[in-house]
Formats: C-alpha cells, sequence, structure tokens
C-alpha cells in the first residue's frame, strides 16, 4: 500500500511550486495548491526506473526504443479500450507545444481556432502567439455543473478550421460523455473541423465516471489528434514527455514539418525511461492514488459545505483540480486573491487565467497529503470569518 499521507519536503528542490511562491504570491510561505503537479512519490517503478538508468555513466543523445511504444499502445488498449497502430504516434516535449504545432499546421494566420473557456490557459496562447483568431464557446455552469453550448459550437464552427478540446477539462473537472462527446464530433464533421483533444488527465478519472477517448468513438479518427502523457497520472510533469496520436497520415507529415521548424525533437534518456515505466507499472499505484484523491475531493466538498457555503465547489469527476466558486463571497477578483494569499495564506490559481466565465472562481490543487488539504481549509475558514 502507498502511503500518501506522508509529507515530503519539496522547498529548497528547485520546485516551481514550493521555491516560486514569492515570485508568484509575493510570500514564501504559502501553502501552494496552484501548479498542477502533486506533493505525492511517483511510483516506484519509475523511481527504480530512473536509478538503473542514471547508474550507466553516459547521457547522451537518446532514440526512443520499440518498447517505449509497445507500453503506450498496450497502456490504451488496457485502460482505455483503444487500439492504435505504431505508426500514428509522435514524441513531443510536452502537450502546450504540440497546441502550438496544431495551431501552426491546422490553420492559417488570421484562421479562427474554437477554444472553451473557462479553459486551461496555454489554449488561450496557442491562438493568439502564433497569430491565429481565437472563437470562443464558452461552458455553460447551472446548478454546479458545466455543459457545452451545442447551438453556439454549431455557429462557431461554421468559421473555423480547428477546435481544441480538453477532455477531462481542466478547471472545471467535467469527464464528457459519450453523448456529449459525439454531438461534438458531429458538429465537427459537418464542418470539417481538425479536432486537437488534450486528453492528458484521461487516467485520473473517478470510480464513478468514464472517459471516453474522442477518436475511439468516430468512424473518422483521422479528424482527431489526441494528446496523451503520463506527467500528471503518475507526477512526472517536469520530466516532460508526452505523446500525440495521429492517425491521418496527411496530417503526421504536416505536424511534421511544424516540429522541425519549431526545432521540436528527442527528450532526454530519464524522460524515456519513466514515460515506459510509467506505463508498464505504475497501474497499482494510480488505482491507489484514485481512491485517496476521490476521499480528499469529497472531505472538500462536506468541509465546504458545512463550515463555508460561501464557497461552492464544484464536484470534479476527473483531474485532482477543483474549481471553487467564489462569487457568493461578494469579493471582487482582486480582493479574492488579496483574501487568500495574504489573509488566509493559501496559494491557488485565481479563476481569471482560465478566460471567461472565470471571474469570481479559483482554481485549487487536491494533490497533497490530506492534512495538508486541511490546514489550508481552516485557515481559509479562519480568514473568512475574521475578515
Amino acid at each position: 500500500m502507498t502511503d500518501f499521507s506522508t509529507v515530503i519536503p519539496r522547498a529548497g528542490t528547485a520546485s516551481l511550486k514550493y521555491d516560486g511562491r514569492q515570485e508568484i504570491f509575493g510570500s514564501p510561505d504559502v501553502i501552494p495548491l496552484w501548479v498542477a503537479d502533486m506533493d505525492f512519490a511517483t511510483p516506484p517503478a519509475v523511481t527504480e526506473a530512473l536509478i538503473a538508468r542514471a547508474v550507466h555513466p553516459v547521457y547522451g543523445y537518446t532514440l526512443y526504443p520499440d518498447s517505449l511504444f509497445t507500453a503506450l499502445v498496450s497502456w490504451l488498449k488496457q485502460h482505455h479500450h483503444w487500439e492504435i497502430q505504431r505508426e500514428w504516434i509522435m514524441m513531443c516535449p510536452g502537450v502546450v507545444p504540440c497546441l502550438h504545432a496544431a495551431a501552426m499546421t491546422f490553420a492559417a494566420p488570421g484562421e479562427a481556432i474554437i477554444v472553451q473557456p473557462p479553459v486551461y490557459f496555454p489554449f488561450f496562447s496557442a491562438v493568439t502567439a502564433t497569430g491565429r483568431q481565437p472563437v470562443y464557446n464558452p461552458l455553460v455552469l447551472a446548478d454546479g455543473h458545466y455543459t457545452i453550448d451545442f447551438d453556439h459550437l454549431e455557429h462557431c464552427a461554421a468559421s473555423a478550421r480547428l477546435l481544441f478540446l480538453c477532455s477531462p477539462h481542466n478547471p472545471v473537472g467535467r469527464v464528457w460523455r459519450k453523448t456529449e462527446l459525439q454531438r461534438l464530433l458531429d458538429i465537427a464533421n459537418r464542418h470539417h473541423l481538425v479536432i486537437f483533444a488534450d486528453e492528458i488527465h484521461a487516467d485520473l478519472v473517478y470510480p464513478e465516471h468514464k472517459h471516453h477517448t474522442l477518436a475511439a468513438l468516430t468512424d473518422y479518427p483521422g479528424s482527431v489528434i489526441t494528446a496523451v502523457a503520463p506527467s500528471k497520472t503518475f507526477n512526472i510533469p517536469g520530466l516532460n514527455l508526452s505523446a500525440l496520436i495521429v492517425p491521418d497520415p496527411t496530417h503526421r507529415a504536416a505536424l511534421s514539418k511544424t516540429f522541425g521548424i519549431m526545432h521540436i525533437n528527442a527528450a532526454n534518456p530519464f524522460s524515456i525511461a519513466a514515460f515506459e515505466a510509467a506505463y508498464r507499472g505504475g497501474r497499482p499505484w494510480l488505482d491507489e492514488l484514485l481512491v485517496y484523491l476521490r476521499d480528499t475531493r469529497d472531505e472538500v466538498i462536506r468541509y465546504l459545505t458545512d463550515e463555508l457555503p460561501e464557497i461552492r465547489p464544484v464536484s470534479p469527476e476527473g483531474t485532482y483540480l477543483m474549481w471553487l466558486d467564489c462569487r457568493a463571497t461578494g469579493m471582487n477578483d482582486a480582493q479574492l486573491k488579496t483574501f487568500f494569499v495574504h489573509k488566509a495564506g493559501t496559494g491557488m490559481s485565481p479563476g481569471t487565467l482560465f478566460g471567461e466565465g472565470g471571474q469570481g472562481f479559483m482554481r485549487m490543487n487536491l494533490g497533497a497529503p490530506r492534512a495538508i488539504i486541511s490546514t489550508a481549509l481552516e485557515k481559509i475558514w479562519q480568514a473568512y470569518r475574521n475578515r
């Protein structure tokens, strides 16, 4: 059994989450619940693979071994019932560069790309930084539940070339139903949209929900480009290695050309070793993690509902991130920042980072020992009662 309750000191390890607190929040002492990495030790299989690779004293340029591709293909088949071909896989150093590459490849400068806010903020910068035009299809919040506005999406799709989909969704935590994804595919097919599906949280879905791989739901998988990675699942985001699944050979060739322009090339030997080891030996650890995260999620919801109803949690169906509706506190976004950081001593991601619909919200990272989460909640409660 894995002990996720152990507090592992991270300050002084050049950790963005901890050692970046002074720069981000103006204080080195806030409880960091912001950037999306977890405070848990990575699976033993990953640590063992890294140690074994480090024993060899030469760390030169490294190829992607066949065994890495076999591990990924097997993981997707066993855990997502998605059978892919080896040649569909394109390796890349993280999903964010791939968003930029997709924007450059499938939309010309000035052409439209659909983004569904509130959403992970690099979705916006990947559009604007590459000179493309963002078209917003905001998610709809009703009774604490987010949905896609499909009528509006149909309108957006008429003038767009590409859709960025976050599935499961960061930050609102939705795990899209099969019927929702099929309706989205119908719209995309009618308008000849390419869909970039960011599915890096696909393994972090709570037992009462099920992730559906978008590309596996269509007879035309070539229209979908899927980003996957072990980074969030197994807490190795600092190793920077992900994969695109690109069934269409024309799309692969076009992306390869863009990758060349961007100088996206091979990763280091340690990221390769960790990637393969995670998919081969990380499942038992992940099963235990999901139970721990579910219990933490439920405890946070119970605490806020009973003790601080002015902060309304949107219960995540997937991810270890929780979207907090703070509008009933009566504080504006500047006041929320001051309250959480300087009064409550907690560092979260402000909802305004995630675009339209983020005003009055905060994103809380649940990926920490429960004692840390409980301390943060108590500090928030105390600060709110004394404000």
